[in-house]
């Protein structure tokens, strides 16, 4: 094991890993004993569903309560949990508890998986996390147990909760609500304030990043001591819940009474963060709507976060840049500070993929399957941004376009720049630079 460390770097060995747990948990949800039939469940449906959880995104083939035993169930969870906390971080974890020593091509491992500006102090930083996570889907659980317990008796009740929490926190999407309609996600408790506070706030906080966390526990409401990058990713999550919380609500939800309009405008602004519950019929909005979803859906959530997506970061770099240019500025900013070219080069290149990755699946996906255009996109975004949002044809799809889904799911999570580190040899820097020719753009 520690000659196979040497000879990957920190980038592949996080792709192999999130490739290792998803294969597993698809041959374990292959088992007879998975599934409520007692039959073997189709690998290439095992291998989207175990893709889906790992990658914390939550589109399915199967109504989860409807298909999955408990032990099913449980299998999805703990693939969830890996996947929200990341592969490493969980490897990290158990040799923490096993008293080993991690080694210092370990301790930088884990600062690639989580984003972490430095080696120095990376252990303890993980230990930080792993305390956060426990103690958030911990209150998550016991916030929504009453609620549940009331609904379905202690036992199932108290395993909806925890279910419900760590999916939530986790950003996958996946929901165990056995109300005898399938696919309906929590639109049952649409005008619940209990359950629509509890899954947003686990949503918002699982996708702000553990490096945000650990400013606003040390720094508390002193924001002026926060990191920039925490600023940023405060200032762009709150805008990009508030804008279209105000749109849903106006535009979109004026025919429901006035709180399952709030709750649902807010929840609907919340969840492309990218968490994949839903409380409002989906496919009863508009194609404008549809698609603001669906560009939420592709920003995602922080960096070093259990989201998806291109990230908030690199949403506000590109912003911040094209603000430059507007005016006439060498370089983007944020809160007095100058944004670097590598992180406008890089921000660029994540850009460039997530794009690209959205329309070429959802073009590949309408032409396969002759859907319309904008169904497919929808579900592209809600693939590549590891979101979880359908407007229902996940189940229908053919095998190539379950395969593609499957693709973008799994770039999503690992992330645009981890793959291409881990795929494309490495180039040496040398002095030497090609003459300069100017090229019109615009």
């Amino acid at each position: 094991m520690g000659e196979l460390e040497r000879k990957l770097s920190s980038s592949q060995m996080i792709i192999l890993g999130f490739a290792a747990v998803i294969l597993l948990g698809a041959l374990l949800l292959m088992l007879p004993v998975s599934s409520k039939s007692g039959e073997i469940t189709p690998f290439l449906d095992c291998l989207l569903t175990s893709t889906s959880a790992v990658c914390v995104t939550g589109l399915v083939v199967y109504d989860t309560a409807a298909h999955w035993t408990v032990f099913g169930q449980a299998i999805i969870i703990v693939l969830i949990q890996i996947g929200g906390m990341g592969v490493i971080t969980v490897a990290a974890a158990i040799t923490m508890a096993a008293g080993k020593k991690i080694s210092l091509m370990q301790r930088s491992t884990m600062q690639d998986a989580i984003s972490a500006p430095q080696v120095g102090g990376i252990v303890r930083f993980t230990g930080f996390i792993l305390k956060g996570i426990v103690i958030i889907e911990l209150l998550g659980a016991a916030i929504m147990a009453p609620v549940f317990i009331g609904d379905y008796g202690f036992g199932e009740g108290l395993w909806m909760a925890v279910f419900h929490s760590i999916s939530a926190f986790c950003n996958a999407g996946f929901d165990i609500v056995n109300d005898g309609i399938l696919f309906n996600s929590l639109m049952g408790y649409a005008a619940n304030p209990i359950i629509n506070l509890a899954i947003m706030l686990l949503i918002i906080i699982g996708g702000l990043g553990f490096l945000t966390w650990r400013d606003i526990c040390t720094n508390g409401i002193h924001i002026k001591r926060y990191r920039m990058q925490s600023k940023v990713i405060l200032t762009v999550t709150s805008g990009l819940i508030l804008v279209p919380t105000v749109y849903f609500f106006f535009f979109e939800l004026a025919h429901l009474p006035f709180a399952e309009r709030f709750w649902g405008a807010l929840f609907q602004a919340v969840t492309p963060r990218t968490a994949g519950f839903n409380t409002v019929d989906l496919n009863a909005m508009s194609e404008t709507g549809q698609m603001i979803t669906s560009l939420l859906m592709i920003i995602g959530g922080a960096p070093g976060s259990t989201a998806g997506g291109m990230k908030v970061t690199t949403f506000a770099v590109m912003i911040s840049v094209a603000a430059a240019v507007f005016q006439k500025r060498q370089n983007g900013c944020f809160f007095g500070r100058r944004i670097d070219d590598d992180t406008v080069k890089n921000a660029a290149t994540v850009f460039f993929m997530y794009i690209s990755l959205f329309l070429l699946g959802g073009i590949a996906i309408s032409k396969l399957e002759n859907l319309p255009l904008v169904t497919c996109l929808y579900e592209s975004a809600s693939a590549v941004g590891t979101v979880g949002l359908t407007l229902g044809i996940t189940p229908e799809l053919g095998a190539i376009s379950k395969l593609i889904l499957i693709a973008q799911m799994y770039i999503g999570r690992v992330g645009g720049l981890t793959l291409i580190f881990a795929t494309l040899p490495a180039t040496k820097n040398t002095l030497s630079k090609l003459p300069v020719e100017k090229i019109s753009v615009g």
